[in-house]
């Protein structure tokens, strides 16, 4: 069994950890943030569509609506594994 609440918060840290990690990238090359962006979506131009402007208050309100719905993602996820895991 899972404990519901640690992988929630487990998800929730990767999210912070992984949002921060892309930040940093794209503050210091662009170019190394759209390769490595691009490259989780298989090579499409995604990162083209993000506005070429520095951090802001909306980063924070993203990056604190990415922790909320990871950790309720991760609590919904380990609760289905128990359920799926209590079944089979």
């Amino acid at each position: 069994m899972l404990n519901k609440v640690a992988f929630a918060n487990s998800l929730a840290v990767l999210t912070v950890a992984l949002y921060v990690f892309f930040v940093i990238i794209a503050l210091i090359s662009t170019r190394a943030f759209s390769i490595l962006f691009d490259a989780q979506f298989f090579g499409a131009n995604v990162a083209s569509l993000f506005p070429k402007v520095q951090p802001s208050a909306a980063s924070l309100v993203t990056l604190v609506l990415m922790i909320v719905m990871s950790w309720v993602v991760g609590y919904a996820w380990a609760w289905l594994y128990n359920r799926f895991a209590e079944i089979f």
